[in-house]
C-alpha cells in the first residue's frame, strides 16, 4: 500500500544509529531506480507506526516524494519490534541499538526483564547489562552516538567508565571529540591522557583534541618526494623524531609545556637542552597567537616530526626566534 508522510508515526526512529555513508548510497539508489523494498508499519488508532525502514523514509522525504510503499504487519508494536530484530540477518546492529530497543520494550511497553530475555533467547543478565549501559550514559552522549559522531564501540569502551567516575567529565569529553568524528583508537588515546593526565592536559584535550593526537602520533612519517615543497623536503632523521615523540608523550602525561632547561652534567658543567614541544601552556599559547594559523600548524607539525629549529626556520624562510616564539 502507498502511504503519505503525514500518516506515518516515526516514534522508533531513535532506536537506530545513523550512518551517513550508507544513507548517501541509499539516497543515490532511490533517486536512480526508486523504492524497491517497502517499509514495515503497524496500525495504532488512525496512524501507521514505522517499525522498519526509517532510513528509506528519510531519503524519500529528502527526494520530495509524495508517498511511501509500506507493508502492514497485523500485530502489536512490541511484537513487531521483536520480530523485526529476530529477522535481521546483517551484523550492523550494535550494543546501543540493542539497549535502546530493550529499554523501549521494558519502559514503554511494560515487559518484565525475564519476559524480554525469553523473547530474545538471552539471559536476564544480558538484558540487565544493556539496560545499565544506556542508564549510565547521559542523553547528550547517547545523541552523539545516535547521530554517528561517536563510534558506538568507543562509547561503550571509554565513555561509559568515564561517565561512571564523573558524569560531567564524560559529557564534556564527548562534546569535545564529537565534531571531529574520531576513530576508536584515537578516542582511546585521548581517554588515556584525559584520565591519567593533570588538569592542564585535560583542559587542552577539551579545547583542541586534534593537537593532542598530533603530538602523540607514533606513526612513521611518509617518505619525502623529490618534487616536494620546502617544508616537506627536509632531510629525514629516523632516530631523533621517534625520541622527540616519546619525550613529548612523557611531558604530555605530566602536563609539560614548551620549555628550554639547563641540565647539570655529572662534572658540574651545564649543557643546554634542545627545544621540545609537548603541551602549550597558557603563556606560550598567547605568544603563539601572534602567528597566523597556517604558519603555526606548519611549525607544530615539523616539530612533532623531530626537525630542529634551524631546519624549520630555513624551510619556512623565517627567523629562528619566530620558531621559538
Amino acid at each position: 500500500m502507498e502511504l503519505e508522510f503525514h500518516q506515518l508515526d516515526r516514534r522508533y526512529d531513535a532506536l537506530r544509529v545513523r550512518q551517513p555513508a550508507r544513507e548517501r548510497r541509499l539516497l543515490a539508489s532511490l533517486a536512480d531506480v526508486g523504492q524497491q523494498m517497502p517499509i514495515v508499519v503497524v496500525t495504532t488508532e488512525s496512524r501507521y507506526v514505522v517499525v522498519d525502514g526509517h532510513k528509506r523514509v528519510r531519503c524519500l522525504h529528502r527526494l520530495h516524494r509524495d508517498t511511501v510503499a509500506a507493508l502492514v504487519w497485523e500485530m502489536a508494536a512490541c511484537d513487531a519490534l521483536i520480530f523485526r530484530h529476530l529477522l535481521q540477518t546483517d551484523a550492523t546492529e550494535n550494543v546501543f541499538e540493542q539497549a535502546w530497543l530493550l529499554r523501549t520494550l521494558c519502559e514503554e511497553h511494560g515487559l518484565a526483564l525475564d519476559v524480554v530475555a525469553r523473547r530474545f533467547d538471552r539471559s536476564v543478565s544480558w538484558v540487565s547489562r544493556r539496560l545499565s549501559l544506556v542508564r549510565t550514559l547521559s542523553d547528550t552522549v547517547q545523541q552523539h552516538v545516535r547521530e554517528g559522531r561517536i563510534v558506538a564501540h568507543a562509547a561503550m569502551k571509554y565513555l561509559v567508565p568515564l561517565a561512571r567516575a564523573n558524569d560531567e567529565d564524560g559529557v564534556r569529553f564527548a562534546d569535545a571529540i564529537a565534531p571531529h568524528r574520531l576513530t576508536t583508537r584515537q578516542i582511546g588515546r585521548l581517554y588515556q591522557h584525559y584520565s591519567g593526565g593533570p588538569a592542564a592536559t585535560r583542559a587542552l584535550i577539551l579545547s583542541d583534541p586534534l593537537l593532542v593526537l598530533r603530538l602523540t602520533d607514533d606513526t612513521p612519517p611518509a617518505p619525502v618526494r623529490p618534487e616536494a615543497s620546502a617544508p616537506e623536503a627536509l632531510p629525514e632523521r629516523p632516530a631523533r623524531p621517534r625520541r622527540r615523540r616519546r619525550r613529548a608523550a612523557r611531558r604530555l602525561q605530566h602536563g609539560g609545556a614548551c620549555c628550554r632547561s639547563s641540565v647539570s652534567a655529572p662534572g658540574g658543567s651545564s649543557t643546554r637542552c634542545n627545544w621540545t614541544f609537548a603541551i602549550c601552556s597558557d603563556a606560550v599559547r598567547r605568544s603563539c597567537a601572534m602567528l597566523n594559523q597556517g604558519l603555526r600548524t606548519a611549525i607544530l607539525s615539523l616539530q612533532v616530526k623531530g626537525h630542529g629549529i634551524r631546519h624549520i626556520a630555513r624551510a619556512l624562510q623565517i627567523s629562528r626566534g619566530t620558531v621559538r616564539s
